[in-house]
Order: structure tokens, then C-alpha cells, then sequence
């Protein structure tokens, strides 16, 4: 493993899906799932996420239609919520949900819509 690979991984991480949601996955992580733990954050987060050529804004809306396209919504709502973090506002994220209606179908429009409605009513709550 690269350390200061792993290192710039755990902090877009934590930049993106918020510090408690990191932390307490890489502590609840044992020997088995360790290792993968460790590989994803160096890999995804600090060779993808790490590599400034594309802003966090716009690295966010394309997971959104990624991730949708391949119908993984617990992923997708976690995403959504680091899309809010990364500044996407909610003119995009309609316009992003359109997109993903479009090309990867009604249905999983529906679902992302279903799951943006209660994230944002969750946010708008805690105001």
C-alpha cells in the first residue's frame, strides 16, 4: 500500500461523506474486510478522488449517474449526500436526475428521486 496515497484517500474521503461516516468504517473494519477497506480508500479515493484534473463538484454528479446506472442505492444516496457537501445545488441535482431518467431509465429515476426527496427533507429539517 501506498501510505501518503492512503493518506490523501482517507482525507477526500472524509472531505466528501463527512469524518464520522469514514472513521467509523475503517474502525468497524475486521481482518477480512480490512484489507479491501484499505485498497478502496487508496485506490478510489486517493488515486480517483485524488487526481485534481476533474473538481469534487463535477467528480460527484458523474458517480450520481454512474452509481444509478448500476442501481447500487445505498452507494447512490451516500453520494448524493457528498454531492450536497460538494456543492451541487439542487437545480443540478434535478437536472442530474433527469439525465439519469433518461439513460438509465424511468425506474431508477424514480428511486433517485424517491431517495433525493427524503435526504433533502432530512436536510432541510436540521436547517
Amino acid at each position: 500500500m501506498d501510505k501518503e496515497r492512503f493518506e490523501r484517500g482517507v482525507a477526500r474521503r472524509k472531505a466528501v461523506l463527512g469524518a464520522d461516516y469514514v472513521d467509523r468504517t475503517l474502525a468497524a473494519a475486521d481482518d477480512f474486510s480490512r484489507p479491501f477497506q484499505e485498497m478502496m480508500t487508496e485506490f478510489c479515493w486517493g488515486f480517483g478522488w485524488g487526481d485534481d484534473t476533474l473538481d469534487p463538484k463535477t467528480r460527484s454528479m458523474l458517480n450520481l449517474t454512474m452509481i444509478a446506472a448500476l442501481n447500487r442505492m445505498h452507494e447512490w444516496e451516500l453520494h448524493f449526500r457528498g454531492a450536497i457537501t460538494n456543492g451541487v445545488t439542487r437545480d443540478e441535482l434535478r437536472a442530474v436526475l433527469h439525465q439519469i431518467s433518461i439513460y438509465c431509465g424511468i425506474p431508477a429515476g424514480v428511486e433517485c428521486f424517491r431517495i433525493a426527496k427524503r435526504v433533502l427533507a432530512e436536510i432541510d429539517e436540521a436547517g
